[in-house]
């Protein structure tokens, strides 16, 4: 098995990343890392044969590491990731990867300097609602599609680091680096340019913006729209998506997460009335209305990869250098943000 050490044991490196280490039969969670003398008391009472450390330093000292996954506030993501990278470490940055494009270059430039493996943690590629739609585009079932909505609009106000515009890089670096990650999945073509508008309200005790839309704008006529909030008392649909042919409308979101700080990931379950409808054109003048079952994907694979990547029988599925196009598309969105201009994206 590979060892494998988690840093920081907050949300993520609690719920996501020590519980599914801990499921891979190819993994094993052999350290943890924290600052913070409860979370290291915590971390020890949940594995118990895990080593603690209270710095990285030490950990990178271990010399049975073999690989390290950062579940740290994002503006610490690169100087931590260089750092285990030049100890000979792999490493798998939880999401989003760093701040800007710059930052995603060097850190990418070390891996491949030190021969190390680079991933980031996109587990909402395997989300039932995105595999969902994977199938049904892939299926012809609304044709050709024209125009994506995306959306995460909630009323709750920010928690911890999150809530520090410094530490998290604001509210387009939650939801959306899934949002966009999937969108440049999703869309065969090269993106030519975004707009981005962002509002900072004074909803909640955070100096992180309440409202965030970003419009991507694809070569092949695609118009892909993105939106979050913590502000809003309305919802709106996880998708919306019109094709020449046909539509899909889902709302709410994938269960796994639910199920999986409940202690058990395998256990989800999506009620009927969440699931994808699909309306499909017929000779273009009736439609056919259906609902569509859920593709059960599961977070779990986000690791199983990882373990096939390091034993040297697999390709790894979140890459670099998909990670530092999508940091593009943020340098991008924040000069909009700044001059609330249409910019182009620099693709290479």
């Amino acid at each position: 098995m590979i060892q494998t050490a988690v840093v920081g044991y907050g949300t993520a490196g609690k719920y996501f990343h020590a519980y599914l280490i801990s499921l891979e039969p190819g993994l094993h969670l052999a350290a943890i890392s924290t600052r913070n003398p409860n979370a290291q008391a915590a971390a020890q009472y949940d594995y118990p044969h895990a080593r603690i450390y209270g710095s990285l330093d030490g950990l990178l000292q271990d010399d049975q590491v073999e690989l390290v996954v950062l579940a740290t506030p994002h503006h610490t993501h690169k100087a931590l990731a260089i750092q285990a990278l030049k100890a000979g470490k792999h490493v798998v940055i939880d999401k989003v990867m760093c701040m800007n494009a710059q930052e995603a270059q060097e850190i990418l430039e070390v891996a491949e300097h030190n021969g190390r493996i680079l991933s980031v943690f996109h587990n909402r590629r395997w989300d039932w609602d995105f595999l969902t739609v994977q199938k049904v585009l892939g299926d012809g079932l609304i044709g050709r599609p024209y125009l994506f909505e995306a959306a995460i609009l909630r009323y709750g106000a920010p928690q911890g680091w999150r809530a520090s515009a410094q530490e998290s890089g604001g509210i387009l670096f939650d939801w959306p680096a899934h949002f966009i990650d999937q969108a440049l999945l999703l869309v065969d073509g090269p993106l030519e340019s975004v707009f981005c508008d962002v509002k900072r309200l004074d909803g909640w005790d955070s100096d992180i913006e309440n409202y965030a839309r970003l419009l991507l704008y694809f070569a092949n006529g695609i118009t892909y729209n993105i939106e979050i909030g913590n502000l809003a008392t309305i919802n709106k649909p996880r998708w919306y998506i019109l094709g020449d042919r046909g539509g899909l409308i889902k709302y709410g979101i994938d269960p796994q997460e639910k199920a999986m700080k409940a202690g058990n990931i395998d256990a989800a379950t999506e009620e009927a009335a969440a699931r994808a409808r699909v309306i499909t054109l017929v000779n273009g003048m009736s439609h056919r209305e259906r609902v569509i079952e859920s593709v059960r994907g599961s977070w779990k694979s986000y690791y199983r990869n990882i373990a096939d990547v390091l034993k040297q029988d697999g390709e790894l599925a979140v890459t670099a250098a998909q990670m530092l196009r999508l940091m593009r598309v943020y340098d991008a969105a924040l000069e909009s943000a700044r001059t609330r201009k249409v910019v182009e994206v620099q693709e290479s």
